[in-house]
């Protein structure tokens, strides 16, 4: 008889969201145990290392590409507040705020339907969806949808 352990199963990731910005390209994005975001990239079927994006998310993320090789990401924070990080064919930004008061126990969702336009909609703590959105030169304010 063989004495070993085995490490319990590991967690599934929370929080997945993916997004692609060309053929053969696929992004995917979780929050692990200490809520920061990861990202992993796969091209032509060959998956990248993970890397950490960092922050303390408190929602799941939503992934959006509006280019070749642009694309960014978004997630609520404890603060109540929508955050973003964004890929421009070279390297990550940092995490920035785009206000808000939100409530960090739902997801927001995004989309692009073009390279100048970027939505981004999510709860707000009074229960109504608000809606932001980047149109072109600027992140025009918040509104109620």
């Amino acid at each position: 008889m063989s004495d070993h352990t085995t490490d319990p199963a590991p967690r599934p990731p929370r929080g997945l969201a993916a997004t692609t910005w060309g053929p053969g390209r696929l992004d995917l994005f979780w929050v692990d145990e200490d809520r920061a975001l990861w990202h992993s990239a796969s091209t032509n079927g060959t998956w990248a290392e993970p890397e950490s994006l960092g922050g303390q998310l408190a929602s799941g993320p939503t992934a959006v590409a509006w280019a070749e090789g642009e694309m960014e990401v978004f997630a609520v924070m404890d603060d109540g507040e929508l955050w973003n990080r964004y890929w421009d064919r070279t390297y990550w930004h940092p995490w920035e705020t785009l206000g808000g008061e939100l409530d960090p126990s739902g997801s927001p969702a995004a989309s692009s339907s073009g390279p100048s336009r970027l939505d981004v909609y999510a709860r707000g703590r009074d229960g109504r969806t608000w809606h932001r959105w980047w149109d072109g030169t600027q992140w025009v304010p918040w509104e109620q949808r």
